[in-house]
């Protein structure tokens, strides 16, 4: 009965994981630097930061910096990465909307660990300061983490935010 239980719950997170996969966007970052924290002969831990273009606003990037597990585990792709992530988004070009925003929307999610831990990207529109604020925070399937980072990109004189 135990047993039947234990696959019960591994399938209801499986069901979970799979919706939130099919609804969450997946980022295609680019590794612009790393250092290494720790040495492993399989492979160091390391802080990588990474770029990701906002794909509603052209002209936006945002950098993310995050912990990365090197050793066995790391090589594999099996490790857990810390939750710890910092965040700073720029202008990088003209600002251009592919279209209406929504008031709060997220815009990219990166794996952290194989299956339950995601770090998240969500953008908040500041319609007040015609701002657009980025906060970056990890998730897992069963609890999540308060730890967080947050970074804003005021628009140009003259640019207005759509909205949906």
């Amino acid at each position: 009965m135990k047993l039947l239980s234990s696959r019960m719950a591994l399938a209801g997170a499986s069901a979970v994981l799979s919706a939130a996969v099919i609804v969450m966007p997946v980022a295609h970052g680019e590794e612009v630097g790393s250092v290494n924290t720790n040495f492993h002969i399989t492979g160091s831990d390391r802080v990588v930061v990474e770029a990701y273009d906002d794909p509603l606003v052209q002209g936006v990037t945002c950098y993310v910096s995050r912990a990365r597990t090197g050793g066995v585990k790391g090589t594999l792709g099996i490790a857990e990465d810390p939750t710890e992530a910092s965040i700073a988004c720029r202008q990088v070009g003209a600002i251009h909307f592919t279209g209406p925003l929504k008031q709060q929307a997220d815009v990219f999610s990166v794996s952290m660990s194989l299956i339950f831990k995601a770090l998240h990207v969500v953008r908040v529109v500041d319609t007040k300061r015609n701002a657009l604020v980025y906060l970056t925070y990890s998730d897992r399937v069963v609890s999540g983490s308060a730890k967080n980072s947050v970074s804003a990109v005021p628009m140009p004189a003259g640019t207005t935010i759509p909205l949906k």
